[in-house]
């Protein structure tokens, strides 16, 4: 029982930390490219465990709640970045020429958004180093069996069926048609298939399926009802060559956010519930349950967790990235600054928003990993 807490633990840290360092050096680096001093770099939140300073009087710590990390440049009041008023009236002229917030508004812009890039360029670096170097195993999209009464049976699905595209978007995979569907239940789907060499075009509405998937947690997806019978011949191991890797690597960085953006859509739309949505807990679960099945498996998810990090950075909420880039794009439109009242009203709001995120995400941790119940078995 320690033991397999011990590997959660050192699963969670292990992707959280990559995922952290890599958002906040890429900040760093543009920063320090700008000109722009960087008081400390810090994965983590909290009391300092250890540190030191580099040549030019960077503080490098690793802090002790490791949910998180920032970079606080010269010129900043907190981590978020906010701007010390009252530290701008006491600095000298070559103090002002390395603040940050003294900076042109596109410099700062580049500053900010350089963290969310760097985790979509770290994604696109692993799933690339994974294609090349282990390769994806992949069948083509044919449809060998048809469940009774499903929706692939009433949209005319035969066996023998290939799957050529879903609503334009080509497929070459059998796992490719599975991604595809998964969050497409209750829609409506044009599939063009190929059957016998003749191109036909079908309509099919996936229904809603409750699983259990390979790590032991009860998922929710579209499904068609078609399976594909796996024989030797048809598992073709393809290694790709670094070009084509990085391709394939962008590709899935895109697929990722492209289904997120589709989940959120459909939770909006009432389509989905936000029951999926997790915070630490969940990820630390699922740190912990992939990296008993692999290190290949434990870097992917740092992958997706690294796409996850970025886009979420880039939403326009005060407080993180994406708020930034909002108040420096107005600035930009007006050509002045924001006033410190609009900016304070901005992060109290935003601070206000991240919190009650957090807050939603840890609940849905606790009712899916059933700690709640947990709790109150002892209690009973």
């Amino acid at each position: 029982m320690i033991g397999a807490g011990l590997v959660y633990v050192g699963a969670f840290l292990f992707v959280l930390t990559i995922v952290v360092f890599f958002h906040e050096l890429g900040h760093f680096w543009v920063a320090r490219k700008c000109g722009v001093k960087v008081e400390v770099f810090s994965v983590g939140f909290g009391k300092e465990i250890f540190g030191w300073y580099d040549k030019k009087g960077t503080r490098w710590k690793l802090s002790l709640l490791p949910l998180g990390g920032y970079v606080k440049f010269l010129g900043d009041d907190t981590a978020a970045s906010t701007p010390d008023h009252d530290r701008f009236a006491t600095m000298t002229a070559s103090e002002r020429v390395q603040s940050f917030h003294h900076q042109s508004v596109w410099r700062r812009m580049a500053i900010v958004a350089a963290g969310p890039v760097a985790n979509f360029l770290l994604a696109i670096l692993i799933f690339a180093a994974i294609f090349m170097f282990f390769g994806r195993v992949e069948m083509s999209a044919r449809v060998d069996s048809i469940q009774p009464g499903s929706a692939a049976e009433r949209a005319g699905f035969q066996p023998g069926d290939v799957v050529v595209s879903i609503d334009g978007a080509a497929v070459e995979s059998f796992a490719d048609l599975q991604r595809m569907v998964m969050l497409s239940a209750g829609e409506e789907l044009t599939i063009d298939i190929d059957r016998g060499g003749e191109r036909l075009q079908l309509v099919a509405i996936p229904e809603s399926d409750e699983f259990e998937d390979a790590l032991g947690n009860t998922q929710r997806r579209g499904l068609l009802g078609i399976s594909r019978v796996a024989g030797a011949e048809d598992r073709n191991l393809i290694r790709a060559g670094p070009v084509e890797a990085l391709w394939l690597g962008t590709k899935e960085t895109y697929f990722i956010v492209s289904q997120t953006f589709t989940y959120l859509g459909r939770i909006f739309t009432g389509k989905e519930d936000a029951s999926q949505i997790g915070g630490p807990l969940r990820i630390a679960q699922v740190s912990g349950q992939v990296a008993q099945i692999s290190l290949v498996a434990l870097i992917h998810l740092t992958g997706v967790l690294s796409v996850s990090i970025g886009l979420l950075n880039f939403f326009p909420i005060p407080m993180l990235d994406g708020g930034h880039l909002l108040f420096y794009g107005v600035e930009a439109a007006m050509r002045r600054p924001l006033s410190e009242r609009v900016l304070d009203i901005g992060y109290r709001i935003g601070f206000a928003l991240v919190i009650s995120l957090m807050i939603f995400a840890t609940w849905n941790d606790l009712l899916n990993l059933h700690i709640l119940d947990f709790v109150s078995g002892i209690f009973s």
